[in-house]
């Protein structure tokens, strides 16, 4: 789906930023804590350990709450140009079938897959649209894409990988063409005539500006005015209506029923946020109330199903409320910015230190059940190789970031071998590159306008190049996975006075390890004692991307674009 540009952060460079950054963000939210329905250490790892905001130092006390979040890391696919198994120049589901073993082959000890454990799926449903953000059925599979049954052996090939698959969900909206929409546009005596917003049967004015930032939200249709806030193509349903509400239950429960791990709910915060003039706490209580509802209902087929919401806010007090009985995850933009804008400015951005904060909040919003869901760019932004202007060590930078931080990382296809892409949207959701000159398999819907075949773009001649982008992917990923402070580890700030260098601790209650991060491009000297940091020493290197970085009792010395993990 198109999302309009959402109010931004400035990334900072300096302590005091960070410290504006975090009051901002946690300003005004004061209460009690909530709690959560979602279990900890769910199937989809989106369970958090403890709401208790732990003081670590390198060992920590095992009887001492640490307030975890067991992660996954996750790939998201365009099925329409990831592979092609008919040779009609569209992906689908058997061509993504046959490329899972590139994704994860099951074995953990070949190391030639990217090693993901989860896969988000853009819309599968018949739509109207080539991205599928407008649904004309909720209960079938685009046929693009293929059949039912071919979706059905992709979840079980993935399953048997180790793969979790969560699906878009889009309820916000339904296309123009479902028929829901038609009957209710052509006959008001029609049960869907409620199911939507009609602005004359609601007695409604047809002015004001749209909250998704597209101008007017309202369509004239046969003679009355529709409620359609991205745009004409996609009328708003109406969760005023209980039928709407129970049958978006019962297509999440469906979806769930045919062996899906969860779902990535589209455009979150809209469902009553219609108007600029709604933005409010009001509204997002409804909002909140509403997903609630949808959790609930899941429960019914699976309580472990994660949910995470497209929430396109920088505002974690914001973000917050939907983290109490509803979503397990709302996607970080913010922290993305800030990830981006570090590695291409090779300045820190204090990161540790504004999600210690937050992080803070969203344990006590969901009573210590929430993963954070981090990345660098999706299907809706430049792709971060543009962002980068190419640069493939602040590519590399931006992964090891990503790759360290707490939460569910979120890899967007075509990211790990540095695809490029600047909008329109449809250049930025191009054809994965397989191999030079394409072949077989290769998806053609879309001209590869941003990915001409530069040499050493491709998959093909990445996978055996250890200086790719493609193996620092990879590498990164089964770093992550080796040592459990990264993978579920909680976060807390680590000052080093050096503004290329970012750093923090990450700890369970049985692990704690510094990360150093050098973002520039000249080898760094970082001095490792320091009265502000309330950790403990860490005394030896235990991994680093480059072999020469080295430790001299309290220096480390840390070579150009460098991540070192001490313990």
């Amino acid at each position: 789906m198109r999302v309009p540009k959402s109010p931004t952060l400035r990334p900072f460079s300096k302590r005091i930023g960070s410290a504006i950054l975090a009051l901002l963000l946690l300003a005004g939210c004061t209460g009690e804590p909530g709690r959560s329905n979602a279990p900890a250490g769910s199937a989809a790892d989106s369970g958090h350990a403890s709401n208790n905001q732990a003081q670590a130092n390198s060992a920590q006390p095992a009887s001492q709450a640490v307030d975890t979040q067991p992660s996954s890391v996750y790939y998201e696919v365009f099925v329409r140009s990831f592979y092609d198994s008919n040779g009609d120049g569209i992906g689908d589901f058997k061509g993504l079938t046959q490329k899972l073993d590139y994704l994860n082959d099951g074995n953990p000890d070949t190391n030639d897959d990217l090693g993901v454990e989860g896969i988000w799926l853009m819309p599968i449903q018949p739509s109207p649209s080539y991205h599928g953000y407008d649904v004309k059925d909720y209960r079938s599979i685009n046929p693009d894409y293929g059949t039912m049954e071919d979706f059905q052996k992709f979840l079980d090939e993935a399953h048997k990988r180790g793969i979790k698959v969560i699906m878009d969900l889009v309820v916000n909206h339904t296309a123009k063409s479902n028929p829901w929409f038609v009957e209710s546009a052509k006959n008001k005596d029609s049960k869907y005539r409620n199911w939507y917003i009609w602005a004359e049967d609601q007695k409604r004015g047809t002015g004001g500006t749209s909250a998704a930032g597209s101008g007017s939200p309202w369509h004239a249709l046969l003679g009355s005015h529709y409620l359609g806030i991205f745009w004409d193509g996609m009328p708003d349903l109406n969760f005023d209506n209980q039928e709407v509400r129970d049958e978006m239950k019962d297509i999440g429960r469906f979806w769930l029923k045919q062996g899906v791990d969860g779902f990535r709910l589209d455009a979150a915060k809209h469902i009553y946020e219609d108007l600029m003039s709604d933005k409010g706490k009001k509204t997002t209580e409804k909002n909140v109330a509403w997903w609630q509802e949808f959790r609930s209902g899941l429960n019914e087929v699976n309580k472990d199903a994660y949910l995470v919401g497209e929430i396109w806010d920088p505002s974690a007090t914001l973000i917050a409320p939907y983290l109490d009985k509803a979503l397990d995850s709302g996607f970080n933009f913010s922290e993305a910015e800030t990830i981006v804008q570090s590695v291409k400015s090779e300045k820190d951005g204090n990161l540790g230190f504004t999600l210690e904060r937050i992080y803070k909040l969203y344990g006590e919003k969901s009573g210590g059940h929430f993963v954070d869901a981090t990345f660098l760019t999706n299907h809706d932004q430049n792709r971060v190789m543009s962002q980068l202007d190419g640069d493939l060590n602040h590519a590399k930078m931006g992964a090891s970031l990503l790759l360290t931080l707490p939460g569910n990382p979120f890899i967007y296809y075509g990211e790990e071998i540095g695809m490029l892409g600047v909008k329109p949207d449809e250049h930025i959701r191009e054809p994965m590159q397989w191999q030079p000159g394409g072949a077989q398999g290769q998806t053609t819907w879309e001209m590869a306008t941003n990915n001409p075949g530069k040499p050493g773009s491709t998959v093909k001649e990445q996978i055996a190049d250890p200086k790719s982008l493609l193996s620092h992917y990879r590498n990164m990923i089964r770093l992550r996975n080796s040592i459990p402070a990264l993978k579920e580890g909680a976060i807390r700030e680590y000052t080093t006075g050096l503004p290329g260098i970012t750093a923090f601790v990450r700890y369970t209650e049985k692990q704690s390890v510094l990360v150093v991060h050098n973002l520039t491009g000249s080898s760094q000297t970082v001095p490792l004692s320091s009265e502000s940091n309330q950790d403990g020493s860490f005394s030896k290197i235990l991994k680093s991307t480059d072999a020469s970085a080295a430790l001299s009792g309290d220096k480390l010395t840390i070579p150009a674009y460098t991540t070192v993990i001490l313990e």
